[in-house]
């Protein structure tokens, strides 16, 4: 069950992928230079590909099969089934919202984080921009609500995927109707609301957590009452975007230096 939703997942976030890159590129929002960030992003996500089947899987693997109690048959098949897995969905998207926002308060997780902000122009190649470092961090801390709610490996693949398209959409550069875009933000976190987060301004930085509901930022008073315009600059503020070889050593760096 769980491999065959891995297959799953790869086919529908590549087709999501290629789709929005595309049409990022056809009808691009904000036009930019894509001289050497994609090698740079490319690069970072090509050390995660390879590094995923040997570290990232196996300990969500160990997650789920290190559960500490037994969820009944009667919750996991049905209708029952099916609220049960919407459930599972949104309480590891609050996760995902809360360990966002503590990739940005606690300064060492900032340091593995920065690398994702440092990039100076965002698209779809901006949501596979991570340090391995942090990565596998998120991978250890998702352990916890994975074995304490006794969350399937099946739910976790498919909110894997989930997660990952939904990233894909909110950094993407492609050009929505402001009609189409103010509709889907009230459920979903949208380039509009993503981008706040990207701005190159600490206090629109340390805003606008959520990845795929966009209530949480509401809930918790973190949503930027800044808007989105074309020239905003994107980036970490008084930073500068560096090769990829830098990338890799930033969070070991002294912060005077980097």
């Amino acid at each position: 069950m769980a491999s065959e939703i891995a297959v799953w997942k790869i086919a529908v976030t590549g087709g999501v992928f290629l789709v929005l890159f595309t049409a990022e590129r056809l009808a691009p929002s904000v036009s930019h230079k894509q001289t050497g960030r994609l090698i740079r992003n490319a690069g970072l996500w090509l050390i995660i590909l390879f590094a995923s089947p040997l570290i990232i899987a196996p300990l969500t693997a160990i997650g789920a099969n290190a559960i500490v109690w037994e969820r009944p048959d009667s919750l996991k098949a049905g209708s029952v089934g099916a609220l049960i897995l919407i459930v599972d969905l949104v309480l590891l998207d609050l996760w995902t919202y809360g360990l966002h926002r503590a990739y940005h308060r606690i300064p060492v997780m900032w340091r593995l984080h920065e690398v994702h902000h440092r990039d100076e122009h965002l698209d779809t190649t901006s949501a596979l921009r991570f340090h391995l470092g942090e990565v596998t961090l998120s991978a250890l801390l998702r352990l916890a609500p994975i074995a304490l709610l006794a969350i399937p490996l099946s739910t976790v693949i498919i909110f894997e995927a989930l997660l990952l398209c939904a990233a894909l959409f909110h950094h993407s550069n492609i050009r929505l109707p402001a009609s189409i875009e103010k509709a889907l933000s009230r459920v979903i976190v949208t380039p509009s609301i993503h981008w706040i987060h990207h701005h190159a301004i600490r206090s629109d930085t340390d805003s606008n957590y959520a990845s795929i509901l966009s209530l949480w930022d509401l809930i918790f008073r973190s949503r930027s009452q800044t808007q989105r315009y074309e020239a905003m600059k994107i980036g970490v503020e008084d930073r500068m975007d560096v090769s990829l070889h830098k990338l890799l050593i930033l969070p070991f760096k002294s912060t005077e230096t980097s």
